[in-house]
């Protein structure tokens, strides 16, 4: 199996300040391709380290693919490294040239003149269009290598990617893959979900099951290894029929699908609407919910009911049962999510009132506890929970706003994809 050393360039990643998402993501395509990544680099703006890397990926590894440092600042040297590890010099391209101009005509902009850079290539090698920004890519073979270079930003590094550097890869046929696949689970704990999968998770088996966790939702991946694409589907398959069987409805989707996305598409597919009443979590359950394209189909609309006088104007939550229960309390949860029902007409409301802390807890009601609330036709469900006193304010937010949508999820009676989860 060939092997890829797979470069990400640029100070801010090197030093922290922004995640590289481009190196995972291009290891997974490479996978699929028959190729494995066998080294992930970053590296500064520094004209001597990206023209080092690439003379030792280029010695080391069966392909070469790099994204960033392709702009027209004076940080971008990409271009001249490359240029330098071939030992040739850069020049001119002039349909390059011509497409960049005429991005910036196409907006009624003007051409800076620093932006010609980005059309000079290295000497034998060739351009890569870039059909979502201005920067070029690069394809140039190094000391026998070939080499990909795409500007850093994900969407018009995949773009070109998917245009014409896997194409390319592809028609090397090189035989054996890596498919991944993930599941996405909420509702037990990491070692509640490894406990009934161990059998699963041993070393060296194909597919491989691994699990990691963020805000309650447990991801388990699987990477099978086969000779040809199908065989490795139908790996894939299997071991996510068996993960399904045993793990029932707490699977709620696979691979990008998302809670909030597979909550949405119920409830389209019912024909049905909610609304939101929140608290403790300040809109953030609207926001999940409309980070989803063609949300306005389901979601009618919230209310950030922050304070008791919001509560009462706002929802109709009666003064005396937050004089006598507390704004942090089950009556109140049940009355934010049938007000907010009332006033908007959804088939579901959900409710969130707690305590996010780090402030403000009591041996009552202490951090981390948040009353959630489901009303719908048949009534209303109030459920209180502990997201842990000593967790984050983002964490206990986070895991409320998670734990209502998974429990409309719930009584929508659904997952995502193939596989019945439930049934």
């Amino acid at each position: 199996m060939e092997r890829a050393w797979i470069i990400s360039i640029g100070t801010e990643l090197a030093l922290g300040q922004t995640i590289d998402t481009n190196g995972g993501w291009l290891a997974r395509q490479l996978a699929a391709l028959g190729i494995r990544a066998e080294r992930h680099v970053t590296v500064p703006d520094h004209t001597g380290a990206i023209r080092d890397v690439f003379v030792e990926a280029a010695a080391k590894g069966d392909v070469v693919l790099a994204s960033g440092g392709l702009g027209p600042t004076e940080d971008d040297l990409t271009r001249h490294a490359l240029a330098d590890a071939a030992g040739v010099e850069l020049e001119l391209h002039e349909a390059s040239l011509e497409r960049l101009r005429a991005f910036f005509v196409a907006r009624g902009r003007r051409m800076p003149e620093t932006n010609r850079v980005q059309a000079m290539i290295p000497c034998g090698g060739r351009a890569i269009q870039n059909g979502c920004g201005t920067a070029p890519g690069l394809h140039i073979v190094l000391r026998g290598t070939p080499c990909y270079v795409t500007p850093g930003v994900p969407f018009e590094m995949r773009a070109m990617f998917s245009r014409d550097v896997a194409p390319a890869l592809a028609a090397a046929g090189r035989g054996q893959v890596l498919l991944s696949r993930r599941l996405g689970t909420y509702g037990l704990g990491e070692s509640n979900v490894n406990e009934q999968i161990a059998d699963l998770m041993g070393k060296g088996q194909n597919p491989g099951v691994g699990t990691s966790v963020s805000f309650g939702v447990v991801s388990i991946r699987l990477n099978a290894w086969a000779e040809g694409r199908a065989e490795a589907e139908a790996s894939l398959d299997d071991a996510e029929a068996e993960i399904r069987r045993r793990l029932g409805d707490i699977v709620f989707g696979r691979d990008d699908e998302t809670l909030p996305g597979v909550v949405g598409r119920l409830l389209a597919q019912r024909g049905e609407t909610v609304s939101t009443a929140e608290s403790c979590t300040g809109g953030l359950i609207g926001a999940l919910l409309t980070d989803v394209p063609g949300s306005s189909q389901y979601f009618l609309g919230g209310a950030v009911t922050y304070s008791n006088e919001a509560k009462t104007r706002l929802l109709g939550v009666s003064q005396d049962v937050l004089e006598a229960r507390g704004a942090v309390s089950e009556s109140v949860a049940q009355a934010m999510a049938e007000g907010v029902s009332r006033r908007l007409g959804s088939d579901y409301a959900l409710s969130v009132t707690g305590v996010a802390g780090p402030a403000g807890g009591t041996s009552t009601k202490p951090v981390g506890l948040v009353y959630i609330g489901l009303s719908s036709s048949t009534g209303t469900v109030v459920e209180p929970w502990l997201f842990g006193e000593d967790s984050p304010r983002e964490v206990i937010r986070h895991r409320a706003a998670y734990t209502a949508l998974n429990m409309l999820r719930r009584r929508l009676g659904g997952s995502a994809s193939e596989g019945s989860v439930g049934k």
